[in-house]
């Protein structure tokens, strides 16, 4: 029997329409923004259970804008798309959200040269859709899509300054397995998070 909250997710998730499209369709998927404000971060703990997270107020706000740091436009000429997907969430005909998965694509390290694992490469969801349930139908599509291509565990970075991911991505079933202070040279602020999940 499905909890209550079970089924206000799946009742929110009906209202979402995914739509898979080509990566040539990037510039149309890009009109959701993909960036955050947060007044806390995540500081990570090793114990004898493995990692943890506790959350931590910050003098300011802290603000990312993903697309501005990293041009998303540039994927498909850096990457060999080929077995890349891209989803599209709609309500009604706007769109509200959208999520790309990596698999089998060379010089994408995150992949581990594994035919097993799928990277969940962007995820966006559209502020006025937030908490309505288009993530979690990103994510379950994305899952489906992986399992389908035999493979077996979902993978995505993000980062400590980026609370309300992490905190999506623990809700979706996704374990925290790996901690870089050093990923990102330039922005000491940001430590690299590594979730994966058993799919």
């Amino acid at each position: 029997m499905k909890s209550r909250s079970a089924n206000r997710q799946f009742q929110r998730a009906r209202y979402v329409e995914i739509r898979e499209g080509p990566l040539e369709d990037l510039s149309h998927y890009l009109e959701v923004p993909n960036r955050f404000e947060s007044r806390t971060v995540l500081d990570v703990h090793q114990g004898v259970e493995g990692l943890s997270l506790s959350e931590r107020e910050i003098p300011e706000v802290f603000r990312k804008d993903y697309d501005a740091i990293e041009d998303p436009g540039r994927w498909p000429r850096e990457f060999d798309v080929s077995r890349w997907v891209m989803l599209s969430a709609f309500r009604t005909a706007r769109r509200v959200g959208g999520a790309i998965a990596a698999f089998r694509s060379p010089g994408v390290e995150l992949l581990e040269g594994r035919d097993n694992l799928v990277v969940l490469w962007d995820i966006r969801v559209a502020p006025a859709a937030s908490r309505k349930g288009v993530g979690s139908a990103l994510v379950s599509r994305v899952e489906d899509w992986a399992r389908i291509r035999n493979c077996s565990e979902l993978k995505v970075e993000t980062q400590n300054t980026n609370v309300v991911a992490c905190r999506f991505y623990q809700s979706q079933g996704f374990r925290l397995s790996e901690v870089n202070r050093d990923a990102y040279p330039g922005r000491p602020e940001d430590v690299q998070l590594i979730w994966r999940k058993i799919i």
